[in-house]
């Protein structure tokens, strides 16, 4: 089976707790018994996760050699001007020791209707904000937070939002569902 649940913010991509840690697991939130989750996304990030009961989808929706889309929207800190976005859009970002693969950006204007982050993301009164939508076709740990501080715009808020050609659409937050097998094949697409 193939699940997608849209991941709460302040959730873990796992089912067991991290000793000490404030953060809830996906045990919250009644999934069938041995599923497990498809790649991750960070405990501050929200959107579209997958989750499985059968072996080898990991391999065959993460490795870059598959070439599997994904695409995330982020808030950023700042008002991004065309070369912040060019930055982002040609031939990667270095990070540390790391060059990014190529990546599609573009501005989200105006900014996506999605609902509100609980808690909410900072406001500050005089420091605008952004949203950009970006298309990898890798999930380096913290990527996206890493590109957007590269280019001087801090992340504030992020959410994947499609896999392959399946998207989020409407599933609300901390809700999930199997797929159909045409969603299933959209995610291989």
């Amino acid at each position: 089976m193939l699940l997608a649940l849209h991941k709460p913010y302040g959730v873990l991509s796992q089912f067991t707790p991290e000793p000490g840690s404030k953060w809830r697991t996906l045990a919250d939130f009644g999934l069938p018994p041995r599923v497990y989750a498809l790649g991750r996304l960070d405990a501050d990030s929200e959107g579209l996760l997958l989750l499985s009961d059968e072996p080898g989808l990991n391999s065959q929706l993460l490795d870059p050699a598959h070439a599997h889309r994904r695409e995330y929207w982020a808030q950023v800190e700042g008002v991004l001007t065309p070369e912040s976005l060019a930055r982002l859009d040609r031939g990667g970002i270095s990070i540390d020791d790391y060059r990014t693969l190529p990546c599609r950006v573009r501005l989200l204007d105006p900014a996506p209707a999605v609902a509100p982050r609980d808690p909410p993301v900072r406001f500050r009164k005089n420091v605008p904000d952004s949203w950009l939508a970006l298309e990898l076709v890798e999930g380096k740990n913290r990527q996206v937070r890493r590109m957007t501080a590269a280019v001087g715009h801090p992340t504030l808020r992020l959410m994947r939002v499609r896999i392959g050609d399946f998207t989020l659409g409407d599933l609300k937050s901390a809700k999930w569902r199997e797929l159909t097998a045409v969603e299933r094949a959209a995610v291989f697409a």
